[in-house]
């Protein structure tokens, strides 16, 4: 609404009665803001049920339920400023350097955030009932999300030991090695889904990891994080599970957020190709590489935070084969501030890849390079890994700014390292790879340019 000590008004109030009605119509019809009402009914709703219901939901770890209006009308300034600010929904990469293109980006676009922000600006209108959206078709609590994507439950699952998280603020872990019968014949794993418990594990496992041992080989089975639960390797990719009799090894990471969460356990479900199908390349999964103890010091030796300070660490990788990147998946606990993965290539060129430049702890995002951008990388190519802590009053996730901080495995401590989704190829397969990729490009360039440049 326009106040009367606005410019606006002192024009109009300067006019006559027919001309300050005619300017008032005028005022209203040139502004786009005030050309037409959003309302949650037609606008915001849909919003809503494409990218926030999945989380905040009845007994999801999202603080509060966004499924009705009168819900969304309770928090309307909360979300005004959370996706204003770009805090909500998480997506923490920088946008202005590195690789943009990624297949899980949930980042809201430009106008999806300008029409919230009317829309509580206006006083969050319902609008008519006839322009609700239908509720959003979520899958019930405790449902593996993989299993409406191939059509089946898990081929196998294999499950941790009953863990009680106790009520006390503290950081716990656990880390059981179950032993199973295992498979009569190696199979290749499509996909891995890594499913706390409904609802309450859910809200207290932090982060996790399974790994296998069988046939004389350890693979790392699965992976997780809040806000990355499962992942589904590309099309002829696989990871083999060998043979044998087998034993699944957890590191389970728990963080209370003032629950109890009695006898606790943790399902890994995993998708199989057809038996008798191996794919052409295996993949490493998500490998861990370190920022910290580099030059020969224990690890984490050389993470030393100064109260009120700030540290950089950086870690080099060579790789050995040449290499396609899938995802990357930083790890810093609550003075993380950024990090990044650059490629120096044999020429001496360097570009960066995927940088993060707001981490939040409470975020563990694997970030997903699409099919075309997935970084093709040739052997003897470093991988350059750049962590920033702050334990600075101006970081809003830090404890306690007068400490000095070191690594450790609590949250309070730090760590530096960087999961990334690795899969080696030999040099025919890396050739072919790169002559496809130049190809679709030479292609693109005929028909003028990309798809995403022609619109």
């Amino acid at each position: 609404m326009t106040s009367e000590s606005s410019p606006h008004w002192r024009f109009v109030r300067g006019l006559g009665t027919g001309l300050a009605a005619s300017a008032i119509l005028t005022l209203f019809a040139a502004s786009p803001a005030l050309a037409q009402e959003v309302t949650f009914a037609k606008d915001v709703a849909p919003i809503l049920y494409e990218n926030c219901a999945s989380c905040h939901r009845p007994n999801s770890f999202a603080p509060m339920s966004l499924l009705t209006y009168e819900d969304a009308r309770t928090y309307a300034p909360r979300i005004r400023s959370r996706v204003k600010a770009r805090i909500m929904p998480p997506w923490h990469v920088d946008r202005t350097v590195g690789i943009q293109d990624y297949e899980n980006d949930v980042s809201l676009t430009d106008e999806e955030i300008e029409t919230i922000v009317r829309w509580v600006d206006a006083g969050a209108p319902k609008g008519d009932e006839a322009d609700m959206p239908p509720l959003p078709d979520l899958l019930e609590g405790g449902a593996w999300q993989l299993e409406q994507r191939f059509g089946r439950p898990p081929d196998l699952i294999v499950q941790s030991t009953p863990y009680d998280v106790v009520d006390n603020g503290q950081d716990q872990w656990w880390a059981p090695s179950v032993p199973f019968a295992g498979l009569e014949e190696e199979r290749w794993i499509k996909a891995y889904e890594f499913k706390p418990a409904w609802p309450l594990g859910l809200r207290v496992v932090h982060h996790g990891h399974a790994y296998l041992r069988a046939g004389g080989r350890q693979i790392g089975l699965a992976h997780y994080g809040v806000g990355k639960r499962y992942e589904i390797f590309a099309e002829d990719v696989g990871m083999l599970f060998p043979a044998g009799e087998a034993e699944v090894t957890w590191s389970l990471h728990y963080f209370p957020v003032g629950i109890s969460v009695p006898q606790d356990v943790v399902d890994v479900g995993i998708w199989f190709y057809p038996e008798g199908e191996k794919p052409k390349t295996e993949t490493r999964g998500e490998v861990l590489l370190r920022a910290d103890r580099m030059g020969g010091m224990p690890r984490g030796g050389d993470i030393l935070i100064p109260p009120h300070g700030q540290q950089v660490l950086q870690g080099v990788h060579v790789l050995d084969q040449p290499t396609l990147i899938s995802s990357f998946r930083p790890h810093l606990h609550m003075r993380g501030k950024e990090m990044s993965l650059e490629a120096i290539y044999p020429d001496g060129r360097r570009e960066m890849l995927g940088k993060v430049s707001d981490y939040k702890h409470i975020w563990q995002i694997a970030y997903q390079f699409s099919a075309d951008a997935r970084p093709l990388l040739p052997k003897g190519t470093m991988l350059l890994l750049t962590s920033v802590f702050d334990n600075t009053a101006a970081n809003p996730l830090n404890p306690d700014p007068e400490q000095w901080v070191v690594f450790g495995r609590r949250g309070v401590d730090e760590m530096s390292h960087m999961w990334v989704g690795i899969t080696e190829l030999d040099q025919e397969e890396y050739d072919r790879l790169v002559a496809e990729r130049r190809a679709k490009l030479v292609s693109e360039e005929e028909q003028g340019g990309t798809e995403e440049e022609r619109r």
